[in-house]
C-alpha cells in the first residue's frame, strides 16, 4: 500500500441537536425566567372550587331552611377581619335580593373571570368578594333578627395554574432522572463499559492520509497512454472522455442542492490511477552520475583531543579523517563509478583538485559575495569517477590540518553549487562549531539580531536552491559542541537530508548511513485534493487543496496529511455517503524524465465514533502527530505543537481503551517517551538567551530531535521507541 488511511472511513462529527443549535444562535432574545414556559396553554375553564370546611357546612345547614338571611355587613373598605371583631358600631341588616351583584373583574386573571351565562352566585370565588367589598349569602331572602357571623376566614385561593410550572432554567434533569436506581447497581469506582464511552464525538482527528513516497516512486508501472486532462480551476486529473468537467469538476464545485441527494452525487468520475509522462517530446538531458562531496571543517577547534585509550588521545579532525578514508575505500569497492569531491574550510575555502586539476583556494573578500562564490564554483570541473581519483583523494584527506576560524557558509554554498550540476548528488557537512565569518555568521545571537536574521535567510535560501537543483545536504556535528543546528539544519530540512550529532567514534557509521540512502527522485511535489465538503488541516494552503514540496525522495520517505469536515459547508456530509480523494505526484526520474502519478480513491463517510474507532491505525496516527508537532516546533510555535500533540494523544488513548489491547498500550507508552520534549520538556531544548526576543531558539540537541521527528517514518519511530529515546 502506497497511499494508506489511518481510518477506513471519513469521520465527520455528528451535527449538533436542533435545540443546541438554537441556543448557540446569538440573534435570539433570551426569555425571562419568571415567564411561563413557551409551550404553556392558557386554560379555558376556571379551576375547581376550594374544599369546603366542615364547620362551615354545619353552620350553613340550619340556614338553608329559612327563606331570608340577614347578614352583618360593615360598609367601607376596611378589612374583613374588622367586621368579625367590631363592637362599637351596630350591625346593619341587609336583605339580599336575588339580583346578580355588580362585580369588578377587570383585574382578575382571565381564567378566574365569570362567564357571561353564569347565574349562580354560589360560584363566586374569593377574589370576587374581595373586589366587591362585601360578603353575600347564597340565598336571596332574609329573616329579621338573625345575624350570622362566619367563624373563620375562607380558605386560601387556589394557586394559578401557570405557577405550577418551574422556570426553564431550573429544569436541567431529564425525565428519567427521577427513576429510582436499582439496589444492585455497580459502585461508582467501577469503570463504565467501553461501548458506552465510544458513542461520544472523537476529540482527535482520525482523518489522516499516509503516502509512502519511497515505495510509490520506486515501483515500476506501465505508462498510461495519452495526455492527462486537467480541471482549469483546481488542477484535478479527470477522465479525458468527459469534456464537461474540464471547467468545473467534482473537487472544485459545491454539490448541487437541488438535484440528487449528497449520498448519490459524492463520488468523482476521475481516473482511479495512472502514470503519465509529462512533455514526452522534450529532449532529455544527458544522464550523469550523482556526486558525493565531503565538506570538512578544519578550524582550530577541530584540534581538540579526547582520550581513546589510556595514554592515547586523538583530535576531532583525526576522527573525521579516519571516517572519510573508510568511506572512500568502501565506495571504491562497491561503487567505483561514483565521483567524490573534497572541500575543506577554516578562514578560507579550498576546493581540492585531482590529477591535472589543481586545488582552488577562496579567501578574504571572495568569501563575502555569494554571486562571486557561485561563479567560482561553476568554473571548477566535475570530479572524475572514484576509480580514477581514489589515491589522490586519500592523500588530500590525510594532509588536512586544523587552524583558523570557521567559514562554513561560503563552503556550503560552493559545495552545493558544484553538486547542483548533477541532480541526486549529496553534500555532507561535518563541523564542530558555529559559522563565524561574515557570510552565514551564526555566532552573534546575543549581540546582533539583524545579523542573525540575515544568516537565517541565507541558509533558508541556500536550502531552497539545493532542493530545486536536486541536491541533498546532510549536517553532522560532533558531540559536546554548539553549532546552531537549528539554523544550519534548515539546509537538511529543506533538501531531505539528515541532521546528526555523533560522538567522534561514531562518525563513520553515520557517514555510511547517509551515503547508502540513495535518492530515487528529485523535484517531487505532492498535491492532495478533497471535495469542498472537506478541508485540509495543518497545511499552509487553506481549503480543500494542499500542495507540499518534498524535493528529493529517498527509499524510506513517508509523509502524512490531515483533513477535517468543512464547517462552512451548508450541507454537511451525511453518514453513509461516499467521497473521492485524489493524490497527485509530480517528480523527475533519475534519467531526467518528468512524471505525473495519480491516485483517486473513494471512502465511506460516518459520524459514528464506534465505527471510526474500530478501524483506526495507531502507527499512522502516531507518525502524523510526530511530524505535525515537530514541524510546528522547529518554527518556534511550541504552544501550537503541544496542543496538536495533546489533541491526537486523546484520540490514541481512546482507541487503546476501545481495543483493550495491552500491546497497543505498551507501544503508546514508548511513543509518549519519544514525544516528551513536545509534551513537557521543550524548555530543556531551548536556549536561555536568544537574539529575537519574541521567540526561542533550539539547542543543538533539540534541533536534531525535532528535525528527526519531522522527517521520521514508521520504521524510525519503532526504533526510537525500542531505544527509549
Amino acid at each position: 500500500m502506497t497511499m494508506e488511511f489511518a481510518c477506513d472511513f471519513v469521520y465527520v462529527p455528528p451535527s449538533p441537536a436542533p435545540k443546541d443549535s438554537q441556543r448557540s444562535n446569538g440573534n435570539l432574545i433570551k426569555r425571562s425566567a419568571l415567564l411561563p414556559p413557551v409551550n404553556w396553554v392558557r386554560p379555558q375553564s376556571p379551576p375547581p372550587p376550594p374544599p369546603v370546611n366542615a364547620t362551615e357546612v354545619k353552620m350553613a345547614e340550619p340556614l338553608r331552611a329559612t327563606s331570608k338571611i340577614t347578614v352583618q355587613k360593615r360598609v367601607g373598605k376596611n378589612h374583613f377581619y374588622d367586621n368579625l371583631h367590631s363592637e362599637n358600631k351596630p350591625p346593619v341588616s341587609v336583605t339580599l335580593q336575588p339580583t346578580t351583584p355588580t362585580r369588578k373583574t377587570a383585574l382578575l386573571p382571565p381564567h378566574l373571570r365569570p362567564t357571561p351565562n353564569s347565574q349562580s352566585p354560589s360560584k363566586m370565588s374569593f377574589y370576587d368578594n374581595m373586589e366587591s367589598g362585601s360578603w353575600e349569602a347564597e340565598n336571596t331572602q332574609s329573616t329579621p333578627g338573625v345575624n350570622v357571623i362566619i367563624p373563620s376566614a375562607p380558605p386560601l385561593p387556589p394557586r394559578p395554574s401557570f405557577m405550577k410550572y418551574m422556570p426553564e432554567y431550573l429544569v436541567v434533569l431529564p425525565a428519567s432522572a427521577s427513576t429510582p436506581k436499582p439496589l444492585l447497581s455497580p459502585p461508582h469506582d467501577t469503570p463504565p463499559p467501553a461501548l458506552a464511552e465510544d458513542k461520544g464525538p472523537l476529540l482527535g482527528n482520525p482523518n489522516v492520509v499516509l503516502v509512502s513516497l519511497g515505495k510509490l516512486l520506486s515501483e515500476e508501472m506501465q505508462h498510461t497512454q495519452g495526455k492527462p486532462a486537467f480541471c482549469s480551476q483546481c488542477g484535478a486529473v479527470l477522465d479525458s472522455m468527459d469534456d464537461n468537467l474540464i471547467n468545473g469538476c467534482y473537487f472544485c464545485q459545491l454539490p448541487d442542492q437541488s438535484s440528487a441527494p449528497r449520498s448519490q452525487q459524492s463520488v468523482a468520475t476521475g481516473l482511479p490511477h495512472g502514470l503519465y509522462v509529462l512533455s514526452p517530446d522534450e529532449k532529455l538531458p544527458s544522464a550523469s552520475q550523482p556526486l558525493l562531496i565531503f565538506c570538512i571543517d578544519i578550524s582550530a577547534s577541530m584540534s581538540i583531543t579526547s582520550q581513546v585509550l589510556p595514554g592515547e588521545h586523538r583530535s576531532r579532525l583525526e576522527f573525521v579523517q579516519e571516517a572519510v578514508l573508510l568511506c572512500v575505500q568502501k565506495l571504491s569497492e562497491q561503487q567505483p563509478q561514483t565521483p567524490v569531491g573534497l572541500i575543506s574550510f577554516n578562514y578560507q575555502v579550498e576546493v581540492h583538485g585531482y590529477g591535472d586539476f589543481r586545488s582552488r583556494v577562496l579567501s578574504g573578500n571572495e568569501l563575502v559575495h555569494d554571486n562571486y562564490l557561485k561563479v567560482a564554483a561553476a568554473a571548477f570541473p566535475t570530479p572524475p569517477p572514484l576509480s580514477q581519483t581514489k589515491n589522490f583523494l586519500q592523500q588530500q584527506v590525510r594532509t588536512l590540518a586544523a587552524v583558523g576560524t570557521t567559514a562554513l557558509g561560503p563552503a556550503a554554498l560552493v559545495a552545493i553549487t558544484i553538486a547542483s550540476r548533477h541532480p541526486g548528488s549529496k553534500v555532507i557537512i561535518c563541523t564542530d562549531g558555529k559559522a563565524n565569518t561574515m557570510l552565514g555568521n551564526l555566532e552573534v545571537e546575543d549581540d546582533d539580531a539583524r545579523t542573525l536574521l540575515s544568516s537565517t535567510i541565507f541558509y533558508q535560501n541556500l536550502g531552497e536552491f539545493a532542493a530545486n537543483q536536486g541536491v541533498t545536504v546532510s549536517v553532522l556535528s560532533i558531540e559536546g559542541t554548539d553549532c546552531r543546528l537549528d539554523e544550519l539544519g534548515r539546509l537538511a530540512d529543506r533538501t531531505g537530508g539528515k541532521v546528526v550529532i555523533a560522538s567522534p567514534k561514531m562518525l563513520h557509521p553515520e557517514f555510511e548511513q547517509i551515503i547508502e540512502n540513495n535518492t530515487i527522485a528529485t523535484h517531487c511535489t505532492v498535491m492532495l485534493l478533497l471535495p469542498k465538503s472537506l478541508r485540509m488541516k495543518g497545511e499552509k494552503e487553506a481549503g480543500h487543496k494542499a500542495t507540499r514540496k518534498v524535493g528529493n525522495v529517498h527509499s524510506d520517505k513517508e509523509i502524512t496529511f490531515q483533513f477535517i469536515a468543512n464547517e462552512d459547508d451548508a450541507l454537511p456530509l451525511p453518514s453513509g455517503s461516499r467521497v473521492s480523494i485524489q493524490l497527485q505526484l509530480r517528480y523527475i526520474q533519475r534519467n531526467g524524465q518528468r512524471m505525473l502519478r495519480v491516485f483517486t480513491v473513494d471512502r465511506n463517510v460516518t459520524n459514528e465514533s464506534m465505527v471510526a474507532l474500530s478501524s483506526v491505525s495507531l502507527p499512522i496516527i502516531q507518525l502524523n502527530s510526530s511530524q505535525a508537532s515537530a514541524a510546528l516546533a522547529v518554527r518556534g510555535r511550541f504552544l501550537d505543537a503541544r496542543l496538536e500533540s495533546e489533541q491526537q494523544m486523546k484520540l490514541i488513548e481512546r482507541v487503546i481503551e476501545h481495543n483493550r489491547s495491552s500491546e497497543d498500550r505498551e507501544t503508546y507508552k514508548e511513543w509518549v517517551i519519544t514525544m516528551e520534549p513536545i509534551y513537557n520538556n521543550i524548555r530543556n531544548f531551548t536556549r536561555a538567551n536568544s537574539a529575537v526576543s519574541d521567540s526561542q531558539s533550539l539547542t543543538d540537541a533539540g534541533a536534531v530531535l525535532l528535525y528527526a521527528m519531522k522527517h521520521s517514518n514508521r520504521k524510525t519511530i519503532m526504533i526510537k521507541n525500542k531505544q527509549g529515546l
